[in-house]
Order: C-alpha cells, then structure tokens, then sequence
C-alpha cells in the first residue's frame, strides 16, 4: 500500500462521512460555500478603512452585520443536518404514541424492518391489523388509508423502494434513500432533503441570505464610490466580487420569490414541475391547487402546523375550480 492509499485510508477512518461520494461531495459543497462568505466579509474590512473607522466610532452597526453573518451560517449548517419529515421515522412515533393510549388485555411483540433501517413497532392488543410491507403497522395504515380516495389499494400508496405506506404529498428520494413526507427537493448545497420537517427554516435562510448579500453588496458599492481611484488591483478585486454577488443575489430573490409563492399556494416544487406524474394531480387543471386552504390558513399550515393532508374529494375540487366573482373578493374567498 502506498502512502497516499494510507493516508486515505487513515482520513477516512478518521473521518466516516467521507469514505461516502454523496456525503463527500456535500461536505466540498459546505465547505466552499463557508469560504466564500468569510472572503466576502474578508476583503470588505481588509480593503475597505473607513469601514473599519465607523466600526469604532459606531459599533453597532458592523456588530448587527456581523450578527446577520453569523445567524446566517448558523441556520444553513442547522438546515443541513434536520429532519425533513422522513415517514419512517413518523411511522415509528405514530404508532409508538398509539399503542401507549391503547387498552392492552394481551401483548406480543412483531418485528418490522425496511430499507431504511429496522424499526420495531410493538402491537399490543388483539385488535386485527394488516400486514403492510413487512411491518405491522396497524394504526399507521388506517391513518394512510383514511387519506387516500376511497376504492384505492395499498400497492398504489407504499414505496416501491422503502416499503413505507407513503400518505399523499410524499415522495422517495433517492439521494437520501428514505421517503419524505411533503418532499420539495434535494438540495445538494445543503446535501438534505427539504420537506416538512424543515421547509419553513430553509425560507428563513432563503430571507437571512438575501439579506447578508444585500448588505455586503451595499457595503462593496460604498466602498468603490468613494475609493474607486485609489489602488486599482483592490478595486479590480472588488469588481469582480460585487459582479459574482449580484448573480448570487438574483439567483436568491429569483429563489425566495418561487418558494413564496409555492407557501402561499400550498404547493412543493417536485409537485408543480411533476404535475403530470402525480397520479392524484394529473387530472386536476394547472390552475387548481388542490391542497390550498387559503392564502392566510397556507401560510399558518407552513409556519405554525404540521399534519397530514388528505386528498381533496371531486366536489372539493370543483369548488377550488370555480371561476372568482365579486361576492367572492368581498368575503376573501382567496384568503
């Protein structure tokens, strides 16, 4: 064995996460984007002296900048490592937390295993269950089936992949290799998947980043309007910084804007551009939303609820396709 073959060998033992591509490629991912802030931030107060004389006169001001900066990182490497709502871990908590409430004249105990990991569900009672995928989920596949249509079989709700009885809006990925309940998409900058579980913080990081570019950038156009003769190669530098910042900062507001809109509509972004795909979205016109409640109630649903959404019925869905009115505006219909 060379001494690169060892030395690899020593860093991967040292280091678990890297020996996988997906995990390592991630990580490369991290590591640049935490790079290229501290440049940013770098270069402005290495270049930049009046910054540095306002600072002292005025602390307030760099100590709030640099407050954004640091809440910002902190909430992408906090978004990297949550829980996006995976449902066999869902499954396991619902019916653990069902079977605590449930009267138990008997008890046996039946092992269930996935792809994903084994997870052991204990049935306790003689209440009849069926057999779904391997596990014993009882209570998990009555709350499954009481969400989809009524007339449907399990085969056409349990993952292929995972063997999990998916309830609508989810969806393997296969990045992860684990459903998730409400799946947006895998992000690879943050090498997790975005779901329930934490779609909210990553429109809060979207908003926090936003902002830190905004800042530096004003800051960096400060800078240049007043020193823009001085020392050519540092305005050279901070030329091409601000030209990569401001696509980075339409790349974002482009970005928040999308994910906006999708809150306030109750929609993902694997079901707006898949629509076609999704067995219970295929027959429903581009312009229904079928799981909006409203603009106010979608917005509370994202920030404040977490709960499982049944497939709308046909009537509910002829209600939402009914062409707007002026009765309708003046009692806020949309909202």
């Amino acid at each position: 064995m060379t001494v690169v073959d060892q030395t690899m060998d020593l860093c991967f033992r040292s280091f678990p996460c890297l020996s996988d591509p997906a995990q390592r490629s991630s990580s490369c991912l991290k590591l640049v984007l935490l790079l290229t802030h501290l440049i940013y931030a770098g270069v402005l107060f290495l270049f930049d002296g009046d910054l540095v004389e306002k600072t002292k006169k005025e602390p307030w001001f760099t100590a709030l900048y640099l407050l954004l900066f640091v809440v910002t990182l902190g909430q992408y490497y906090a978004i990297s490592i949550s829980n996006p709502g995976y449902v066999v871990d869902v499954m396991k908590n619902f019916n653990k937390r069902n079977v605590v409430h449930t009267k138990k004249p008997e008890s046996s105990n039946q092992p269930a295993s996935s792809k994903n990991g084994s997870v052991v569900i204990s049935i306790e009672g003689s209440q009849p269950g069926r057999t779904v995928a391997g596990s014993n989920a009882t209570y998990w596949s009555k709350l499954v089936a009481e969400l989809h249509p009524p007339g449907s079989t399990v085969r056409t709700w349990t993952c292929t992949y995972c063997n999990v009885e998916q309830p609508p809006r989810a969806k393997h990925c296969h990045d992860c290799d684990k459903c998730v309940l409400q799946f947006d998409h895998h992000c690879v900058w943050l090498g997790n998947c975005i779901g329930q579980g934490n779609h909210c913080q990553f429109w809060w990081y979207l908003c926090e980043e936003t902002a830190v570019c905004i800042w530096t950038g004003f800051l960096y156009l400060s800078h240049l309007m007043a020193h823009i003769t001085m020392v050519w190669w540092q305005d050279a530098i901070m030329i091409l910084l601000l030209i990569a910042l401001s696509i980075s900062l339409i790349f974002l507001l482009l970005l928040l804007l999308f994910h906006s809109y999708l809150i306030l509509t109750n929609q993902t972004t694997y079901e707006l551009v898949r629509r076609r795909r999704i067995s219970y979205l295929r027959a429903i016109p581009e312009r229904v939303h079928p799981f909006s409640k409203g603009v106010c109630k979608n917005i509370y649903s994202f920030c404040c609820s977490y709960s499982f959404e049944p497939i709308p019925t046909p009537q509910e869905i002829e209600e939402k396709s009914r062409q707007y009115t002026c009765s309708d505006v003046t009692t806020c219909r949309c909202c």
